[in-house]
């Protein structure tokens, strides 16, 4: 599995397909509503009922389910433990157990469930039951129902006189036994049990633990298949779940240089035998255990590999390599059909451009995978003009991506709106229907938690808030657009000044939110250094109302682009979210920087590393592109000839992440004789403006204490006189 949403790399046409972003029409806001739901039914009266035990022939199992509440009795022997359990004959959602019990109770019991009558799952646990009416609300789904008691109330055993399980089903075989790909050249099928199966999916990111969590709302979405990106011996309770909530899941192997460019794992598939031998041993080994499993809907081999090898291999090289690889995935998907012959198999990439290898390398795959997120619909022309006999799966999709869309003005990608967003994943969803017999469905991008740089841009609940996206894909897999609650609608977001917002000051940001249901509405300001330091936290914003919409944000201490996200939540478990960019600079010092252009040396310099050189006179060039970076110790040193006895009144120092913790600034009127003006030993790598009284004509920095294992690095020695 991925934990957080994987990197996709720069796309180009006929690779991974653009898609034009337009604005959500009015129409389209008017967001989904849960999907129709059954009637409740009671399910379990006069089905085939079977128990641990009875106390005799006149207490059978079968009296429990004859919808006599006071007639007739299941009762069991005496002793501890003991269940009993029914066969509904097909698996159903299960929406409430009712226990009439008879003066014999269970005073601790489970109710479970299970596809099979042999693995079972605890839908509740009762502790200190007290007899009469045991009336309980579940959730999940099962075809075999089961009380299994673990402490009588007294010295007989268990008696119910009646057992009864409620919930619905449509009426339709359940989806297990073999999945097929069926049909032909453009007229194809997915098939589960003979039943025609169209993926309505969604990509799994939360952790197996909290799948009881989110999987019966990932369900009530319309959703029927999660995809995950690793399989192994943690999978079995995502799966045990997943069947609980009658979803299927595609069982993911991952193998290097999986997710795409900017992703590690420099295998040699032409020559790596042994890396092959033990991936195909692992894969074997789980496709073994989860063939059975009720859950699996298919198997897919790689992610996003295919693109990836760039990263490893250039030329003719790289041909060689793209081609062994996809001659491997044929030797998996020929080992899993000869272990699993009731499951497809398929792979994934990041662009159609690696069909052609599939086509030519691994013809033993039932179908193709592609994750693509802008142009989507470009995938059915790229399928089109391959001329290709097999059908596809979107595996990842939605929005358009970071590496597809144009940069602002602050060079790093404008981020789509939440309202655009939501029309990506509509639009999508438009396009895999509308290639019918060919896209067998899609897994959309992503049913993730996260709350940073890759949660916001994709996830549909971040930190379990749902977005406009949840409601859009809500409504493309149930087909309703009814009374749902929906969030905030972010519009018109703009920071002011977004291209020179001084380090510590304050910047502006305005936008115009309202909340189609009329709640009231709180907000949030957070900050993301993903494009200044790589780091994808969404960090909490110091920030004031200053009224309509309009609020004043404090900038970082840190130079470089930030984005800043403005949510907006409903109080019901919805959030707006919007975000731009802000350019974060050194804020401005009266007076003339008389260090500009002067001699600079060092006591020594970075003269390859990196950015490098990183000379000395470039921390005094007037530019925060540009930077000086010593040797990695200590201690050392950078002055600046400023020509002249000049009265100095203020410094200015743009460290680089390397930056010093202890260091001096000292004076001298010859470069030989030094006096300190000023001292440090709690520098923390900010923008540092020291206000100091002196006249010189030598200026220096003594650094005696780095911050960081590498050396010291300003970007900028400013003195103003």
């Amino acid at each position: 599995m991925s934990p957080s949403p994987p990197y996709h790399g720069p796309a180009v046409r006929r690779a991974v397909p653009l898609l034009a972003l337009g604005a959500l029409v009015a129409p389209a806001l008017a967001l989904a509503a849960p999907p129709a739901q059954a009637a409740e039914t009671l399910l379990s009266q006069g089905r085939p009922a079977t128990a641990s035990s009875q106390e005799g022939d006149g207490y059978a199992p079968s009296a429990a389910v004859d919808g006599n509440l006071t007639g007739t009795r299941w009762a069991s022997r005496w002793s501890d433990p003991q269940w009993f359990q029914v066969d509904l004959g097909q698996r159903s959602d299960l929406s409430r157990v009712v226990l009439t019990w008879e003066g014999a109770y269970g005073r601790s019991y489970r109710i479970q469930a299970s596809d099979d009558g042999t693995d079972w799952r605890t839908l509740k646990t009762v502790t200190g039951g007290d007899g009469g009416t045991d009336e309980l609300a579940v959730t999940g789904s099962g075809r075999y129902v089961r009380m299994l008691g673990t402490e009588r109330s007294g010295g007989y055993g268990y008696s119910l006189w009646e057992f009864q399980v409620y919930g619905s089903t449509d009426g339709t075989p359940p989806t297990t036994g073999a999945v097929e790909v069926t049909g032909s050249q453009g007229n194809w099928q997915l098939t589960v049990g003979g039943q025609p199966y169209t993926v309505k999916g969604l990509t799994w990111g939360p952790a197996i633990a909290d799948a009881p969590t989110y999987l019966p709302d990932v369900k009530s979405m319309g959703v029927n298949t999660i995809r995950t990106w690793g399989t192994d011996g943690g999978t079995k309770p995502l799966l045990d779940s997943a069947a609980a909530n009658g979803l299927k899941v595609v069982n993911g192997f991952w193998l290097q240089p999986g997710g795409g460019p900017g992703s590690g794992g420099c295998v040699n598939y032409v020559t790596d035998t042994t890396y092959k031998n033990t991936m195909l041993t692992e894969f074997t080994k789980w496709v073994e255990a989860y063939r059975n499993h009720p859950a699996t809907l298919m198997w897919n081999v790689g992610n996003e590999s295919v693109l990836g090898l760039q990263n490893c291999y250039s030329g003719a090289e790289l041909e060689a390599q793209r081609n062994a690889y996809t001659g491997f995935v044929n030797d998996v998907a020929k080992k899993i059909h000869s272990i699993d012959p009731g499951h497809p198999v398929t792979s994934t990439d990041a662009w159609t451009g690696a069909w052609p290898y599939y086509q030519r390398n691994a013809p033993d795959l039932d179908l193709y995978s592609v994750n693509s997120y802008g142009d989507i619909c470009g995938v059915r022309e790229d399928w089109e003009q391959g001329g290709y006999t097999k059908p596809y799966l979107i595996t990842e999709g939605g929005p358009a991506g970071e590496w597809e869309v144009p940069d602002d003005a602050n060079g790093v990608p404008d981020e789509p709106t939440d309202v655009q967003k939501a029309e990506g994943y509509t639009k999508a969803w438009n396009c895999v229907t509308g290639h019918r017999g060919v896209a067998l469905g899609a897994t959309l991008f992503h049913y993730g938690t996260e709350h940073d740089f890759g949660g916001i841009w994709f996830n549909l609940l971040p930190d379990g808030l749902k977005r406009l996206s949840y409601y859009a894909v809500k409504r493309a897999y149930t087909a309703t657009a009814g009374n749902d609650n929906t969030p905030p609608v972010v519009s018109a977001l703009a920071v002011s000044p977004a291209s020179s917002a001084p380090a510590g000051g304050e910047f502006t940001v305005r936008a115009d939110v309202r909340d189609p249901d009329g709640d009231p509405i709180t907000y949030k300001i957070f900050l993301s250094g993903n494009y200044a330091n790589g780091d994808k936290r969404l960090v909490e914003a110091s920030w004031r109302s200053t009224g309509n919409g309009t609020f004043a944000v404090r900038a970082p201490e840190k130079l470089g682009v930030w984005k800043v996200y403005l949510q907006a939540e409903d109080g019901r478990g919805n959030a707006g979210i919007e975000t731009k960019s802000v350019k974060v600079v050194a804020p401005p010092v009266t007076g003339t920087n008389v260090a500009l252009n002067k001699p600079t040396t060092a006591s020594s310099f970075q003269p390859s590393y990196g950015d490098c050189p990183c000379e000395p006179a470039k921390a005094t060039d007037g530019r925060t592109d540009t930077r000086w970076a010593s040797d990695w110790s200590d201690p050392q040193w950078i002055q600046v000839d400023l020509g002249s006895a000049t009265p100095i009144r203020k410094l200015q120092l743009v460290w680089d992440p390397a930056y010093a913790k202890s260091y001096e600034v000292q004076v001298s009127d010859n470069g030989t004789a030094w006096r300190t003006v000023h001292s440090t030993t709690t520098g923390n790598g900010d923008i540092d403006t020291i206000d100091v009284a002196a006249s010189a004509r030598h200026v220096r920095l003594h650094l005696t204490a780095r911050g960081t294992g590498w050396g010291y690095s300003l970007h900028e020695f400013g003195i103003y006189g």
